[in-house]
């Protein structure tokens, strides 16, 4: 199982509950889609036990912060963050670019983005494209992540 999860803005209370259930899914990997905003915020998700793969966000300031804080657990980079998982080729980006256009490359098995704050899970050709909504739910008031299933392709957004 996958889980995934963006715009955590600094929220600890949605943080922990989110490294909650990745830890009760059985989580081997975490998909942050960026806006950690501080570094105190990942060390949340490194008590999840899981390899952690991230892009930073349009209000990730403390870049250099961190990747010090990820490196022990994962990797954050600038998006978009491109990588194979169980022969799965999956694409973050934080920011909703072209992602129609990614899709209708038919490259990538799943699309995933943050930065709207808005859950979605729609499929595009082969493409299954996720946005886990916002972690933080300072904007919407609804606190939500994802998960992935490798082995089934299936995806669902989870309310905190």
């Amino acid at each position: 199982m996958i889980g995934i999860l963006s715009d955590s803005h600094d929220n600890l209370t949605t943080l922990r509950r989110a490294v909650g259930l990745f830890k009760e899914a059985g989580c081997k990997l975490i998909i942050h889609a960026g806006d950690f905003v501080a570094p105190f915020a990942a060390r949340e998700l490194e008590k999840s036990g899981c390899l952690m793969k991230a892009v930073f966000g349009n209000c990730d300031g403390e870049k250099k912060g961190l990747m010090s804080v990820i490196q022990p657990f994962g990797t954050i980079q600038d998006a978009p963050l491109i990588f194979n998982y169980n022969d799965i080729n999956i694409f973050v980006s934080h920011l909703n670019m072209p992602v129609k256009n990614y899709a209708a490359q038919q490259k990538y098995d799943v699309i995933i983005i943050g930065h709207t704050h808005n859950p979605d899970i729609q499929k595009s050709g082969k493409t299954l494209i996720i946005n886990p909504g916002e972690t933080g739910g300072w904007l919407t008031g609804k606190s939500t992540i994802a998960f992935f299933c490798p082995e089934t392709g299936k995806a669902e957004i989870i309310a905190l």
